[in-house]
């Protein structure tokens, strides 16, 4: 990208990076079907002529200085899930703040064992390994304050659109999800070892296989326009920052999530819902509890959802 109205030769850049020739060859057509316009003129060389919107470390480290993610983003061209790799980086020693981004995911997942349709060159499926001093039980909230970080971060490309918050852990537009969040971790009873928040945002999809069609939206489906994933993966990784750091530093952060999240949740109080966890029941949200839990009255009882999958009715 320095270079790119020059034209280099296949020797030289073998050189650059120690190997030969046919590995030149190989690697460029490699770029290329990932999108890099890269011409090829016969006895003299390589140009680059155009660059798709990768999420490259060299782009996104410029713009994320000073954050816990500085210098860590590693990068996949396709990868089965981000996830999987943050949790076997955490449990080899990764340092905390480091990221792992993909331009595309043959694996991705998403909460209850469901897939995430992760298309290439779409999306933002990104996953961070954070290793904070808490116990277990309030994981909940760093996973609510991560979604509370991703609403910024678009708000902050576009300062008049922000997406619904869905609890725990999905951003809406409409009734249509646009970015869902996977949280897993590795703890002992009473305190967290690793942990690792998957985000996958919906950015310049197009359309979408026909059994999402009516479940899944986009960024650019909601706006009529194409949308830079690595200004939004940097406004993401900033927002993240001031949030984990804003938890780590104040424990009174943990009620203002609580706070900030059911403002940003039309779903949390008043709304008529079916709970599928051990089994079902419906009722109506009331709220959510200290620790970030949804509160659900039935004719009966007031209960606490821990888990499951809630579905508006």
């Amino acid at each position: 990208m320095n270079n790119a109205t020059v034209i280099v030769s296949g020797t030289k850049l073998a050189q650059e990076i120690k190997s030969n020739r046919a590995e030149v060859w190989r690697l460029v057509q490699k770029l290329r079907a990932y999108g890099v316009d890269i011409a090829g003129r016969p006895a003299t060389g390589y140009r680059l002529r155009s660059m798709p919107d990768l999420v490259l470390p060299d782009l996104i480290d410029p713009m994320i200085k000073g954050t816990i993610f500085s210098k860590q983003v590693h990068h996949f061209f396709s990868i089965g899930s981000t996830n999987t790799a943050a949790m076997e980086a955490g449990a080899a020693g990764a340092p905390e703040g480091s990221v792992f981004l993909a331009e595309e995911q043959t694996a991705g997942r998403g909460r209850a064992a469901h897939s995430w349709h992760s298309a290439q060159g779409s999306g933002i499926y990104c996953s961070v390994l954070l290793r904070p001093s808490l116990p277990p039980s309030e994981v909940l909230l760093l996973s609510l304050a991560a979604a509370l970080a991703v609403r910024s971060a678009i708000a902050e490309i576009q300062s008049a659109f922000a997406p619904d918050l869905k609890w725990p852990n999905d951003l809406m537009l409409g009734e249509k999800k646009v970015c869902g969040i996977l949280t897993e971790m590795n703890a002992e009873s009473t305190r967290v070892r690793y942990l690792v928040i998957g985000i996958g945002i919906n950015v310049n999809q197009a359309s979408f296989p026909p059994a999402l069609q009516g479940q899944a939206t986009s960024l650019r489906m909601a706006t009529g326009s194409e949308w830079s994933r690595v200004e939004l993966c940097a406004a993401l990784l900033k927002s993240l920052h001031r949030e984990y750091a804003e938890f780590v530093r104040s424990p009174a952060s943990r009620s203002a999530i609580v706070q900030r999240f059911s403002a940003n949740s039309p779903m949390v109080r008043g709304r008529a819902v079916r709970v599928e966890e051990n089994g079902e029941f419906e009722g109506t949200t009331d709220g959510l509890d200290e620790r970030g839990f949804l509160r659900v009255r039935t004719a009966n009882v007031l209960l606490t959802v821990m888990s499951g999958t809630v579905r508006l009715r």
